[in-house]
């Protein structure tokens, strides 16, 4: 068989024939044409031409749709958009909204464009993509000339991905610099493009973009490195950030401000070049200093940890990204911190081997500041919240309280002399007894057989019951021993247990969240009211901080002492000082401090109102000043403090 073929340049036409058995081809003569009307002729060939194109076009579309097919097939599905992002699942955010960094990465209060000032895009536009708002996703001028300069420079030295672009890579896909994932890129640009607006585009790009040291988000840049949030930038300040996109590391302010100050005249001259800025005030961006801050979350990672255990708790099996509004306060965990090493380093007492915990939390049962151990790096063990001690001595106003309940007064007479219940003799600290004491005094000595004595006047019974009102988590015992705190409590619940001497009475709950929410602002979870109940009256409460506050002034708490503000507190110390607590409030603040060994190991010479005591006065004299202003007196009665905080 043979085939022959013959091109007809008018009809853009194949003819093929076979010539079949012995028959030989031979052309034939070419027969005249019928002679038909000119205007006809020309239709006929358009007509032609026109079906010709149109099969042309059909076939470059099944040829796009199978390229599409091909590069797609394994494409992210765009709509998870709101519920993917290269940062954290979770954002935590502080009681003010400042966002907090989980183990090093920081993700910012979503942002909206309108309330951001306008140099804030127009830096970030103007050096990423000037023509955003003229292109529908992919700009083929800006490929065509970062090729141009690639090719002329022999590497890679210029991009031309549009922020739609990059959006859609840092949302859905690697970063492999392959074939596949450019186009890939280019077709989830186009699908944003049709999706959504330029403004609601720019919007996500500005709360997902890295802008290194784990912020992103422009809300997270603008805390990390300048303490503030990104409606506040100034025009150098925002320059700054957007000079970092291109390299985070290289142009890191906190590691090279040299490097980083350069691009920011850059970026400026580029707002002046693109109309983002007047030259007037370009030149006065650039003669403006900059001050960089340091991080104001880098040493609180027991309350994220508890926090994110919270949050996991509290929104169940929910998949998507979550904003969490904690009760956490920078400024007061700062306080602590300082506070703890302050306290440890003036207390020689204290064994290098001791662990602490430290709680600050307000009359509402919010946790403003939380420290679990002395060095996270060391050991994640959460002792604030997980580690279960006994608390000695602190438990001693609990048992005060339900006397005072019963009817006695600060100034009722109790005998403090050896006594013996069953076979159980409790003595005082290193023996000594003082005879007839006032409640007052048995209180601020910290007097066992005192105590013991007004446990057993109460009934114990009413002792269990007034722990319990008061937020007591656990069981207790029902010996005689209960007066002396040998049930286990962390010092996130004691502190708890406080929190109705700092508020007239109130039985509240501990808590560090407020509210949670997905990114796009679906509510997930809202605290309801704080107080639980009432935990005793007001009147009695006011009793019993009058005691309290001789412990601070005269008693074994002395050294617990907050200049300008009356505090009020409770030492406590377990046998062979196996533990040594300190609890107290003062101006609505509730405050506790623990120091112990893991291993449950005597710590001789250690005592509640040691290295405890002094530790919450360094902490409260740091802490307090910025939670409410001292009294013009200097010495503010407690009780008064107690009922303005509690109205």
């Amino acid at each position: 068989m043979r085939f022959g073929f013959v091109y007809d340049p008018l009809t853009i036409r194949f003819k093929a024939w076979a010539m079949v058995k012995r028959r030989v081809y031979r052309r034939k003569p070419r027969r005249r044409p019928r002679k038909r009307p000119h205007g006809r002729a020309r239709a006929g060939v358009y007509a032609r031409l026109i079906g010709d194109i149109g099969v042309f076009c059909m076939m470059t579309l099944i040829g796009l749709a199978a390229l599409f097919a091909y590069f797609a097939r394994d494409l992210p599905d765009p709509a998870s958009l709101w519920s993917r992002s290269g940062a954290p699942k979770v954002t935590l955010l502080a009681a003010d909204g400042s966002p907090i960094p989980i183990h090093g990465a920081v993700a910012g209060a979503p942002v909206r464009l309108a309330d951001l000032p306008s140099h804030v895009p127009g830096a970030i536009l103007a050096v990423e993509d000037r023509n955003f708002y003229h292109h529908a996703g992919v700009n083929p001028v800006s490929i065509v000339r970062a090729l141009i300069v690639n090719l002329r420079e022999g590497g890679v030295r210029q991009g031309g991905s549009t922020i739609t672009q990059q959006l859609a890579k840092n949302v859905f896909l690697s970063p492999d610099q392959t074939m596949r994932r450019k186009v890939q890129e280019a077709l989830l640009a186009f699908w944003l493009e049709w999706k959504f607006t330029k403004d609601e585009i720019l919007t996500l790009y500005l709360n997902r973009v890295y802008f290194g040291a784990g912020a992103y988000g422009v809300d997270a840049a603008s805390y990390r490195y300048f303490a503030k949030p990104a409606r506040r930038l100034s025009v150098g300040e925002a320059a700054v950030l957007a000079g970092l996109l291109k390299a985070p590391s290289r142009y890191a302010p906190t590691a090279n401000p040299d490097h980083a100050g350069r691009r920011g005249r850059l970026v400026i001259d580029q707002m002046r070049a693109g109309g983002f800025l007047t030259p007037d005030e370009a030149a006065a961006a650039i003669a403006a200093p900059i001050t960089l801050a340091a991080s104001r979350f880098s040493t609180a990672p027991y309350f994220v940890d508890y926090a994110l255990a919270e949050a996991r708790a509290l929104s169940g099996a929910l998949d998507a990204d979550l904003i969490v509004r904690t009760t956490f306060d920078p400024r007061l965990q700062r306080a602590a911190e300082r506070g703890l090493a302050a306290g440890l380093a003036g207390e020689a007492g204290a064994p290098d081997a001791a662990e602490a915990a430290v709680v600050i939390m307000d009359g509402e049962g919010s946790v403003r500041a939380l420290i679990g151990g002395r060095d996270y790096r060391k050991s994640q063990f959460n002792r604030a919240v997980q580690a279960r001690r006994q608390p000695g001595s602190a438990f001693k106003p609990v048992v005060y309280l339900a006397a005072l309940e019963a009817g006695a007064s600060p100034e009722t007479v109790v005998e403090d002399a050896p006594v013996t219940i069953g076979t159980w003799s409790p003595g005082n600290y290193k023996g000594k007894y003082y005879g007839a004491v006032t409640l007052r005094e048995a209180m601020a000595r910290s007097l066992n057989s005192a105590a013991v004595r007004t446990q057993e006047y109460a009934g114990r019974a009413r002792v269990r019951r007034m722990a319990k009102d008061l937020g007591w988590p656990g069981r207790l015992t029902h010996g005689p021993s209960l007066a002396l705190g040998v049930d286990a409590v962390s010092p996130l619940q004691l502190a708890g247990v406080y929190a109705p001497f700092a508020n007239g009475g109130l039985r509240i709950e501990p808590h560090v969240i407020t509210r949670i929410e997905t990114s796009d602002g679906d509510l997930v979870y809202r605290r309801p009211g704080s107080v639980l109940g009432q935990a005793a009256s007001t009147q009695t409460i006011a009793a019993l901080n009058d005691m309290l506050r001789a412990v601070v002034v005269w008693g074994s708490g002395r050294a617990a002492a907050t200049p300008g503000y009356a505090a009020a507190g409770k030492t406590g110390t377990t046998q062979n000082s196996r533990d040594a607590w300190f609890a107290g409030h003062a101006a609505g603040l509730v405050g506790v401090v623990w120091i112990g060994r893991d291993d449950n190991a005597p710590m001789p010479g250690v005592t509640g109102g040691r290295a405890p005591a002094r530790v919450w006065s360094e902490m409260m004299r740091r802490a307090l000043p910025l939670h409410a202003p001292p009294p013009e007196d200097g010495a503010a009665d407690p009780i008064a403090a107690i009922l303005k905080t509690s109205g």
